[in-house]
């Protein structure tokens, strides 16, 4: 990572964006490896990346910082323990980063969306079950598409540089809380 840091000539914009989920399984039934993988994914992968290029950031004058969590960190459900918890943390990161560097030039946005529809993210998580991967969005209208997230980060990053967007939790008109989502028949 500091390699690929190493050869960028101006960095602006970060955008923490792990969105790794794997298993489904109660916390008694977990497998600690799928755990360890959505730790590392998530976490660790934020981690990294935000510190090979917090240096760019800050020699810009002007960065920003989007950590992409999900409306996971904030409410917990059953089989969603790992996911749950690696979600929670990145959005501990996000906070920790937003105190740590209130003096500098670096804004610190956390986007947290609720049911995002693609083509990998449910078939991941389900071992590739493509039949339990469809029932997740099964009767939903309208879930959130990688483009409105997308379109999300961009509304956020181009706010004035005095403008911070703490937390944002985007979610489809469908979802009203994570445990509650209107399908139709």
């Amino acid at each position: 990572m500091d390699a690929f840091a190493a050869g960028l000539e101006r960095v602006d914009v970060l955008v923490n964006n792990a969105g790794g989920a794997f298993g489904a399984e109660s916390v008694e039934a977990g497998d600690p490896a799928d755990w360890l993988r959505m730790y590392q994914v998530n976490v660790l992968g934020s981690l990294h990346a935000t510190q090979a290029l917090l240096p760019a950031l800050r020699a810009s004058g002007d960065g920003t910082i989007v950590v992409l969590s999900s409306t996971a960190a904030f409410a917990p459900y059953e089989g969603g323990g790992g996911y749950v918890a690696a979600k929670a943390a990145e959005h501990a990161i996000a906070g920790t980063l937003r105190l740590e560097l209130v003096a500098e030039p670096i804004r610190v946005i956390e986007i947290a969306p609720g049911m995002v529809r693609t083509e990998e993210f449910a078939l991941n998580r389900l071992g590739g079950d493509s039949d339990r991967a469809a029932a997740v969005y099964a009767g939903v209208a309208e879930p959130l598409t990688a483009q409105d997230v997308a379109d999300t980060v961009a509304w956020s990053v181009t706010r004035p540089p005095h403008v911070n967007i703490d937390l944002l939790v985007v979610r489809p008109r469908a979802q009203a809380a994570n445990h509650k989502v209107h399908r139709e028949s």
